[in-house]
């Protein structure tokens, strides 16, 4: 397990994501994923869980300063007055007198990015979040989000898998000191028993999702969410950090990448893609 550095973030480079978790799978995958060793638990407003994952990490017996927590605000909350409200409700919720890491989910809204960033910034000033991000962002608002913030913004957090190249925001991020966190790395289970994927794998003697998590992770800036309800799934998601995927190989994997590799583009809510 290593972190990624990002604008004075270090965030565990493997996640568990909690996206579409029922509370009592929360319940019952956060406490054992962090006995497994992981220390990055990812949820958000919209999911509907963060009850849950506060108690589960609570009950858990890791130490609440060891675990990087992030959530987010959702659309509905953008406004000033219930953007700070929200976060206060989703502190109680988790438990905690702060989050690591705030992101705002996504870009679409009526409410100008100036007042989102600001409150963001308020937050974090309050000492309510350490680090603040955004979400389902292209480059161009990856540039105008970072205009507009005082503090540094250190994750835009996408769909990201062997099958949607995300060069340019990779890029943007990059060069903005940002990382990037790839949600759906399993493409909606697609990687499973592809036949490239595949190859790699048995010459690891891996599993084709920890082909694509090691691939993830091994990329400059790019942090990984994994998301099961299988306890033994979890374990052999963590367990990536034993092996390299060569040159070549990592090569072959971004090559699988097509125009109709996206999966989540919901049109009220995403930007005009890069």
């Amino acid at each position: 397990m290593f972190n990624v550095d990002a604008n004075g973030a270090k965030i565990p480079a493997i996640g568990f994501g909690t996206f579409r978790m029922p509370g009592a799978d929360v319940l019952r995958m956060v406490p054992a994923v962090l006995k497994l060793g992981y220390r990055h638990i990812d949820t958000a407003q919209a999911y509907r869980n963060e009850a849950e994952v506060g108690e589960a990490i609570a009950g858990s017996g890791v130490a609440r300063g060891d675990v990087f927590l992030t959530t987010k605000v959702w659309v509905d909350s953008y406004r000033h007055k219930d953007f700070i409200r929200s976060v206060e409700e989703s502190l109680k919720k988790l438990k905690t007198d702060h989050a690591d890491l705030l992101l705002l989910h996504w870009p679409q809204s009526d409410v100008p990015l100036a007042e989102r960033i600001g409150a963001l910034n308020e937050v974090r000033d309050a000492g309510k979040v350490r680090h603040i991000g955004v979400s389902n962002f292209n480059t161009a608002l990856m540039a105008e989000a970072v205009a507009l913030s005082k503090a540094p913004i250190v994750t835009n957090q996408v769909e990201y898998h062997p099958y949607l190249g995300q060069t340019a925001v990779l890029d943007a991020a990059r060069k903005a000191g940002m990382s990037i966190t790839a949600y759906y790395a399993m493409a909606d289970g697609k990687v499973i028993g592809d036949t490239a994927i595949k190859a790699i794998a048995a010459a690891h003697g891996k599993s084709e999702a920890q082909v694509v998590l090691r691939w993830l992770v091994q990329q400059e800036g790019v942090v990984a969410l994994s998301k099961t309800v299988n306890e033994e799934r979890a374990k052999s998601n963590f367990e990536i950090f034993d092996f390299e995927l060569s040159p070549e190989e990592m090569r072959a994997l971004h090559a699988l990448a097509r125009p109709d590799g996206r999966i989540v583009n919901p049109r009220n809510l995403a930007p005009d893609w890069d």
